[in-house]
């Protein structure tokens, strides 16, 4: 594996060296790397509501040989060591695609875990800070990963909710760590509980769907294989980037990453909880709703291992009955955004979902000032069970 970036010399501040039991590393080597990913694995452990990654997925997300981020990304990883102990873990990363699109001059913290320990936290982020300011940026900000792909947002309410495979888990003693460090909200994700509703679709979604199809020309594009369901893939991706341009901190996915999301998702996907929108005209899409059989208590099985036994839990999970759905990803072309395109997403799964057993989906992280989002659970039972944050600090000279 090669070196998340160029090597930075000594990162252990004056401070660190008075009390070495405290030692911060950076991350060069693959045994290194495994131990980086595996570390969160271990600090959560027992825990009923962490839902640990695949070790080699975080793993590759990480290496800059794998993953194209790094075309359009700097990153550097640390580790803090406390008495010769792993205690801790943190990312920096630079999306040079966001910073321009934004005119903005920020450093992102992510894949950060840590052991409640004052001396151990701020040793993690005095490294990632004193990277920015060589780097020449003037705020961080996070957490946050390379692309909107990555986790994001740090938990802040719903510590007794079970995680999702797209979300991170934290104990409650993060964002006071944050807080006392100076960092304050900069924005927030809102996440809730929808409940299918048992009568089937609602009257009004049944009427505003049927409308917006014959107005605008649009068809309803079901999938029953990876072949039928490719030559759209692009399209979706296209279609994500148009309409999450406006949202926070968001870069546009170049080609190659679109290329490496389709061969790591769409094996995952069950073709019956997939609809695609498309225009008549030119078979262009113009919305999309991808969602899964929840995968949290399979992933807690597998505890970060496909093999030997992993692939089985996440295969059963897959082509079960779920009580629980995670709405995935959903995307809407900007000019079609408020017309009521959602409600012929909705009409099309809202069958399939009742037909499963579905109680409720997980709408995983939406941001709080994404009004045209909210809106459109109105007509649905929904609990706000979980917020996360994104936090700032402006970087001293």
């Amino acid at each position: 594996m090669s070196a998340m970036s160029e090597k930075i010399p000594n990162f252990v501040s004056s401070k660190q060296k008075v009390k070495m039991s405290i030692q911060i590393k950076e991350v060069t080597t693959r045994k290194e790397l495994k131990q980086f990913v595996k570390f969160s694995i271990d600090l959560y452990k027992g825990n009923p509501y962490y839902v640990p990654c695949l070790i080699e997925e975080e793993m590759m997300t990480l290496d800059k040989e794998k993953n194209p981020a790094f075309e359009v990304c700097d990153a550097i990883l640390f580790l803090a060591y406390k008495d010769g102990k792993i205690a801790g873990r943190i990312a920096g990363i630079i999306n040079h695609g966001s910073n321009t699109a934004w005119e903005e001059k920020r450093a992102r913290f992510g894949f950060v875990d840590f052991i409640d320990d004052a001396e151990v936290v701020d040793a993690l982020f005095d490294a990632v800070i004193r990277w920015a300011k060589e780097k020449g940026m003037t705020e961080l900000h996070g957490p946050l990963g390379f692309t909107d792909m990555d986790h994001e947002g740090m938990l802040v309410e719903g510590f007794d909710q079970l995680g999702t495979m797209a979300t991170i888990y934290n104990y409650p003693y993060y964002p006071k760590h944050l807080e006392r460090m100076g960092f304050e909200k900069d924005q927030d994700w809102h996440e809730f509980k929808i409940f299918v509703p048992r009568e089937g679709i609602p009257e009004k979604h049944q009427r505003i769907g049927e409308i917006v199809r014959k107005k605008y020309g649009l068809s309803i594009r079901k999938f029953k294989n990876k072949e039928e369901i490719m030559p759209y893939a692009h399209k979706i991706f296209h279609t994500l980037n148009a309409a999450f341009e406006p949202l926070y901190g968001f870069s546009a996915l170049t080609e190659k990453q679109i290329d490496y999301y389709i061969n790591m998702y769409i094996p995952m996907l069950r073709y019956e909880l997939v609809t695609v929108i498309t225009r008549d005209a030119d078979d262009e899409v113009v919305g999309f709703g991808i969602s899964l059989p929840s995968l949290s208590k399979a992933m807690q099985k597998a505890n970060g291992h496909l093999f030997p036994f992993g692939w089985i839990h996440l295969l059963k999970a897959l082509k079960s009955k779920p009580k629980v759905i995670d709405l995935y990803l959903t995307g809407v072309l900007p000019e079609y955004q408020s017309k009521g395109v959602n409600a012929l997403l909705f009409n099309d799964l809202i069958p399939v979902y009742n037909r499963l057993g579905v109680v409720y989906a997980e709408s995983n992280p939406e941001l709080e000032n994404n009004s045209a989002v909210q809106a459109q659970w109105n007509y649905f039972k929904r609990e706000h069970h979980k917020t996360r944050r994104a936090f700032i600090k402006k970087i001293e000279d």
